[in-house]
């Protein structure tokens, strides 16, 4: 295992996406076993969840700061807790089954943070409220199709937990967005 782990960096050394990088890792690791789609699943799942709430962490924080709406401020505030609290339940379970993690978001959500990062004010407010419930739709969905059909018992559990929080979260979005002039 170790050696495909090794073959699996080296080959993926040319790719910038560090969600990529890690499945391809993980499907490295289970490549031609009887375990590899139900590990492929679960692999895909959790780099993207993983990525997600990487970036939902980083422009929570970033909402505390920029934010002119206090709404807007506490959402950030909720962002950082919640995400913080559930990428460290998915660390644990995917150290738990063998799988590597990103250590950094995919380039799609970095885009997102360097897209607001230039943003003030109510032009961030408009801007990263739109994005959360926008993210927080895809989330719902990506939660919902995860604990339905995840063949691994634990990861439907993890899933199932946070769509809850997850579905919070876009309610919460929605609200504070129909609310901000744009």
């Amino acid at each position: 295992m170790a050696g495909a782990f090794v073959f699996a960096l080296a080959s993926c050394n040319q790719k910038t996406d560090a969600v990529e990088e890690a499945q391809e890792v993980n499907e490295g690791m289970v490549e031609d076993t009887r375990m590899e789609e139900q590990k492929d699943d679960l692999s895909e799942f959790m780099t993207k969840a993983a990525s997600g709430g990487m970036m939902e962490v980083e422009l929570g924080k970033l909402a505390q700061q920029q934010a002119m709406n206090q709404q807007v401020k506490d959402f950030g505030t909720m962002m950082v807790n919640d995400h913080s609290k559930a990428n460290d339940e998915l660390k644990a379970l995917a150290a738990k089954k063998s799988l590597v993690l990103p250590d950094s978001m995919s380039q799609d959500h970095m885009d997102h943070v360097k897209e607001l990062r230039d943003k003030k004010g109510a032009d961030f407010d408009a801007a990263y409220m739109d994005l959360m419930v926008e993210d927080h739709e895809e989330d719902v969905e990506m939660f919902e199709e995860a604990s339905n059909n995840l063949e691994d018992a634990e990861a439907k559990a993890f899933a199932s937990k946070t769509l809850a929080t997850l579905r919070t979260h876009l309610n919460r979005a929605q609200e504070i967005d129909s609310t901000l002039q744009k």
